[in-house]
């Protein structure tokens, strides 16, 4: 993508807020997560501000330390989606869901459903769990090691894929004179029969007025760039310079045109966690706020899992010791992306505590100022061709997505890099992404 073209937005709603103090932040109700209004609401304002989607997250286990704090994410996704995209009239929802988990006949007719039902709306972000608490709760033990996961991914992704085009767009006839209905010609089993799935097909619904739902990806590990090079539409990254980003994003794009695909359809979206004030100290000063809100075991813990070290060895004013780190990554359970991303900033000897600061818990780059700063910082990323657009984390829901529509997409808009109104109706068409192929 060039960087004349405008900037791509979604808006990440993790539970409170993307802060591990959010929970605790006054006005934010404490269990957010388990509130079907609160994601509403997020979702409405971002829509507001002409957001191209909201992504839904999701770990399908119980997190560690519930005596303490909420869980992140509770709801199934598809549940989020659906009610979002009934309360709102075009942002998109964006639902994430395991190819380690599950089988893709119920995965394909739950996106579609939601898809369906939002008028072309959906996307599906894949992830390859990592996670044995999650692989328990579905009776994947022992659990399976990195390559038979991916090996499995990209079957799923196939068999989904083929179960989404197994109607083509002209199968419904819907002629009520001549009694026909649907062209069953035009309805296909799929037949599969591969090492992981057998399945039969085809879909119980019809294509939504995007074709199907948009392919969401954020791999960063080899096996992780190659699946999302060959099938994903928009890809996420963990990326927290411009350099990183501008490598993660080549590297993807000569993967695409490795797959025969044109590498100008593939975007590419950072996380990007915002703490924003009406002045840089104001925004400081909230950042101090919500870290005295933190539980501190609970950050090392966190980090830990992020950094594969032994929590033990963790101090907050000390840097990662060079002997904690464990030399194989096989047994990883986190995102390689955003390993990789933590391992950068220890590299650097910063200590555990600046490392929360400049990449909280996961990794992913946290910027902290106003919402003009916070505009440029995009801006200077799109120009040097680090980032199509951000998968925008607010630190705090009930206050930080209004924070970010009203004071940070009106800069953007100045610059004539953000839509005022959608001219679309889909999520495909929020992207600018090609209409699907169907045989």
């Amino acid at each position: 993508m060039t960087t004349q073209r405008q900037i791509l937005l979604n808006m990440n709603l993790i539970g409170a807020g993307a802060h591990t103090g959010a929970w605790r932040w006054p006005g934010n109700a404490p269990s957010a997560f388990a509130s079907i209004d609160s994601y509403v609401t997020a979702a409405r304002h971002s829509e507001r501000g002409r957001l191209d989607a909201v992504f839904l997250a999701d770990t399908p286990a119980l997190r560690d330390g519930i005596d303490r704090h909420p869980q992140l994410q509770g709801f199934d996704p598809a549940v989020i989606a659906t009610a979002v995209t009934a309360a709102t009239e075009r942002i998109g929802a964006i639902v994430t869901a395991s190819t380690t988990l599950g089988e893709p006949y119920d995965l394909a007719r739950r996106i579609r459903s939601v898809d369906v039902a939002s008028g072309g709306r959906a996307g599906w972000n894949v992830v390859v769990t990592g996670t044995p608490a999650a692989a328990a709760n579905f009776g994947h033990l022992p659990f399976p090691g990195k390559s038979e996961r991916y090996a499995r991914a990209e079957e799923f992704v196939d068999v989904v894929l083929a179960l989404w085009r197994s109607w083509h767009p002209r199968a419904v006839l819907a002629d009520t004179a001549a009694g026909a209905y649907a062209d069953p010609t035009l309805i296909r089993a799929i037949a599969h029969r591969g090492t992981h799935f057998q399945v039969a097909g085809p879909l119980t619904l019809p294509p939504s007025p995007q074709g199907y739902p948009v392919l969401v990806q954020a791999g960063a590990s080899p096996a992780g760039r190659a699946l999302a090079a060959r099938t994903a539409d928009v890809i996420f990254s963990s990326a927290t310079t411009i350099e990183h980003g501008r490598e993660f994003a080549a590297d993807v794009r000569a993967l695409a045109v490795h797959h025969r695909r044109d590498p100008h359809t593939v975007a590419v979206l950072p996380g990007l966690i915002t703490v924003l004030g009406s002045t840089e100290r104001e925004a400081r000063q909230r950042m101090d706020e919500l870290h005295e809100l933190s539980d501190p075991a609970d950050a090392l813990r966190r980090l830990a899992f992020g950094l594969h070290v032994d929590v033990a060895d963790l101090r907050l004013d000390e840097p990662v010791p060079a002997g904690a780190y464990r030399g194989d990554l096989a047994g990883l359970a986190a995102s390689e992306g955003n390993y990789q991303a933590l391992i950068a900033l220890a590299h650097q000897g910063l200590t555990v505590r600046e490392i929360l600061r400049r990449a909280g818990t996961g990794g992913h780059r946290v910027f902290v100022g106003t919402g003009e700063q916070l505009a440029q910082d995009i801006i200077r990323w799109h120009a040097a061709g680090a980032a199509d657009g951000f998968n925008l984390m607010p630190d705090v829901l009930s206050d930080g997505v209004p924070a970010l529509v009203d004071e940070m997409l009106p800069h953007l808009r100045a610059a004539g890099l953000f839509r005022s109104e959608y001219s679309t109706t889909t999520l495909r068409g929020h992207y600018r992404l090609p209409e699907p192929q169907f045989t």
